[in-house]
């Protein structure tokens, strides 16, 4: 009994497929880092000054500006990336990075800096094996990604409804299902990117737009696995 075997075309794509994968990530990956990167750069600095520190975080109005600020740039870019020039998609980028990193500092007022600190490497870790597990694994993951984003505007809307309660169950309950989420999404958000990646791409700019795009899901997934990890693993001062 005969095996079916691959037509020569078939393993022509299979091998551009393979190609086109392993030049796209490292600059997906690349340009992730560079944000997360940057925006501790911008931490660093905003918590050098403690003038600007008092002007952002005591005052209420400018906090909340620059969160709104934040999101408003999130979405522009994801809206409108197949308008804009992949200049633009990266100055987006990297300005939403810097302006997170100014927002960031925060956490450090609330947190020791030790556990800080033990706390990114443990999402370092965890995102790192979740990205692995996306990129080898053989099961499709489609059908985690529609699980995941339920979970994500679940979490969205209780912390919404918590501002009001300040009730203490509800966020634990928030912390840990919002771990699970975000683990989720690594995996499936890098199975995504993968497949993107064999698909090709038209011209180098859609690579460049693709590449950008990738890196604010990613470093969106890493953020907030990171502070859902701090809510349940930091000490607070």
């Amino acid at each position: 009994m005969f095996e079916p075997r691959p037509t020569v075309a078939a393993s022509q794509n299979t091998i551009q497929g393979v190609t086109e994968t392993s030049q796209f990530l490292p600059k997906v990956y690349g340009w992730m880092t560079a944000g997360l990167a940057l925006t501790a750069i911008v931490a660093a600095l905003t918590l050098s000054s403690p003038q600007f520190m008092n002007l952002i975080f005591g005052n209420k109005l400018i906090f909340y500006g620059l969160i709104f600020g934040e999101l408003g740039l999130v979405i522009a870019l994801s809206a409108a990336i197949n308008k804009i020039s992949s200049t633009t998609a990266t100055l987006l980028f990297l300005g939403y990075s810097a302006l997170n990193g100014v927002t960031f500092a925060s956490i450090f007022l609330l947190y020791t800096s030790s556990s800080i600190a033990s706390t990114f490497f443990v999402a370092a870790g965890t995102f790192a094996a979740m990205s692995i597990f996306g990129t080898v694994t053989k099961r499709d993951l489609t059908s985690w990604g529609s699980f995941f984003f339920m979970g994500l505007v679940g979490i969205i809307i209780a912390s919404v409804v918590n501002i009001f309660l300040q009730n203490e169950m509800i966020y634990w309950i928030i912390s840990y299902v919002g771990v699970f989420v975000f683990v989720g999404l690594t995996a499936y958000d890098t199975q995504k990117l993968k497949r993107i990646g064999e698909a090709g791409f038209d011209n180098e700019e859609s690579r460049k737009k693709a590449s950008i795009l990738g890196a604010l899901t990613l470093y969106l997934d890493f953020i907030n696995l990171f502070l859902m990890l701090l809510r349940v693993m930091g000490n607070r001062r």
